[in-house]
This record gives structure tokens, sequence and C-alpha cells, in this order.
């Protein structure tokens, strides 16, 4: 009989410690008809689910990883009747954050400095990571009192993050500009619409064709492709740019993905497609840039970019709570 590592033992455990989270959102989807039975049915099926592995991690299959733990939450979600439940929570912040962004962006582009342009940016998209509601901590500080982007921006943990190559990066963004760079985007609201805009508006100014790699289904408070695509379209002005910045590079994919975490081997054709003369590819979020493609191999540069915000994370790479990952590796 197969036994749980412990190692196992502790995505399942912070599995489980997210499910009263899941299951008051749940209880508040009123675009579900009995909307607290079947939340109190996906708590206790999800949660026997996860009680199965812990004594055999071959029960549902293999191998027991975050991906197959989020795989069995959305299924069970979608089986007793859910399709999005954090769907008025991104539409309220996605209001909140395009009505902030045109302040955002001015504030960046003052900075003549081109170095302390970028860090400004790389730390928009490091407090707009703080917008996630997968992690239980800050679910519950959002539901009692939001957060503010610009205090976010002040309090980040100080320098040198956890991982760090900011400094490296810095010196190829003065002397180099990507031709292509393909972003696999996270969160709604003020991480995709403070954090990266700004930063893919910044690539564009610079001549870079972008493409933003976004969610087909919904998962947490992710954003889909859908939802990017009309967020885009309120920024966007008549002459289709952003800010003054033209938006004829820029590109909105179909990641093929419905997780918070990505496999790289099953993305959708055409982001496949679109990232085979790409020489950049950025990886966002903690899901998608530290628990699933932190050692993740390419063929041309990478940007793993996130905020620790899972005790287990933590732990693994010998960081503080809320540190950051910066990680640039040069082909």
């Amino acid at each position: 009989m197969n036994i749980t590592t412990p190692t196992e033992l502790s995505w399942i455990i912070l599995l489980q410690s997210l499910i009263p989270s899941y299951k008051k959102r749940a209880e508040r989807d009123t675009s579900v008809p009995d909307a607290a039975n079947k939340a109190r049915k996906f708590a206790q099926r999800y949660g026997e689910i996860l009680e199965s592995l812990k004594i055999d991690p071959t029960c549902q299959g293999g191998p027991l990883d975050i991906i197959l733990l989020c795989k069995l939450r959305e299924q069970v979600l979608r089986e007793v009747g859910f399709k999005d439940i954090f769907k008025k929570v991104k539409e309220e912040e996605n209001e909140k954050a395009i009505s902030l962004f045109d302040n955002v962006v001015r504030l960046n582009d003052t900075i003549e400095d081109e170095g302390k342009r970028l860090e400004s940016l790389v730390r928009g998209m490091f407090a707009g990571n703080v917008f996630d509601l997968g992690s239980a901590q800050l679910a519950e500080v959002f539901s009692r009192e939001g957060m503010s982007f610009s205090a976010t921006c002040q309090n980040l943990v100080p320098r040198p993050w956890v991982i760090d190559d900011l400094d490296t990066f810095q010196l190829k963004w003065t002397n180099k500009s990507w031709k292509k760079v393909i972003i696999f985007v996270d969160n709604s609201g003020a991480d995709i619409i403070l954090g990266i805009l700004p930063f893919a508006r910044e690539l564009l100014r610079r001549g870079s064709q972008v493409v933003l790699a976004a969610n087909d289904l919904p998962s947490i408070n992710d954003v889909t492709y859908s939802e990017l695509i009309e967020i885009i379209s309120k920024l966007k002005d008549e002459e289709g740019c952003i800010m003054g910045v033209s938006t004829s590079n820029l590109s909105v994919a179909n990641s093929g993905n419905d997780l918070p975490v990505i496999d790289l081997k099953r993305v959708s054709q055409e982001v496949a497609y679109l990232a085979n003369d790409a020489d950049l590819v950025i990886l966002e979020g903690m899901g998608r840039g530290i628990e699933t493609n932190l050692y993740a191999q390419f063929k041309c540069d990478s940007l793993n970019i996130g905020m620790v915000k899972h005790v287990e994370v933590a732990q693994f790479l010998g960081s503080r709570m809320y540190d950051c990952v910066f990680k640039y590796v040069e082909v």
C-alpha cells in the first residue's frame, strides 16, 4: 500500500484549510439555486476526497501534487452546480482597479530613470499579486477590510527577496528589448489591472509584442480569457491606445487552463503556437510562477515572479511569508 509522504500531506492539509472560505463564497452565489445546500455538498465531498488521499495517495490517479488537488476541487464545484463562485468579487475588484489605473500609470511615467521605473513596475506586480483569494489569510483580510494598492506597494518585504534577480533583469532591460513576450497572468482586480497591464504597456512602449495568456475557465479569482478582453477594451481609448501607447502589438490568448496552477505540457494549441518564437516567457503568481514552474527550463529567457502566500511554500523556500520571488534566467 502506498503511504502519503510528508510533502503530499502538507499540500492536502493546505487545501483542506481553504474549504471553509470556498464554502462561504459558494453559499453567496445568487446565480445558483439552493446555493447553501450545494455549498455544503461541495465541502463534504471535497473534504472526503482529501481524507481518502491521506490514506492512499494513489486513490484519485496520480501523481498526487498541487495540480491534481486543485483539479479535484474545481471538478467537485462544477459537479454540484457552481461555475464561478468568485464572479461577484472579481467584478467589484476589477471596477475598483480600473478607476485607479490612470493614476498608477502616470506615477510610473514620471520616473525618468529606466531602472527605477522598472523597479516601480515590478513592485506594482507584487502589490497587485496580493489580491489572491486562494490564500486563506488573504481571503479573510479581503472580506474584512479590503486592501490598499498604494499601501501594499510601500509595505512589501525589503530586498533582497528570497529569490532576487531584479538587478540582473534591470541590466538586460536597459541593454536589450525582447521581440515577443508571453505572460501567463494570474488574478483579477489589482493584480492584472494595476500590476501586469502597466508592465505590459511599458513593454509595448519599448517595441515588444506582448501576449497575455489567461485561463479558459474560472478558478478562484483568476482572470479568464474573456474577462481580460473586456478589461482591456475598457482601458483603451477610441484610437486603440492605453494611456497613449498603441495596443496593436498586444494580444490576449486562451491558455487552455482552468486551474490556479498550470501544467505547461497541456497549454492550448493557440498558446503553443504563439510561444514558438517568444524570446521571454513570464510566469506570474504563486501558483504558476512558484508552486508549479519555479524550476521549469525554457529555450528562451524566462521570468518567474510571485509572492509567497502559503506557509508551506515559505518553508520550502526558507523564506518569510509574503516574501517575493523574482527569478530571471537568461538563455
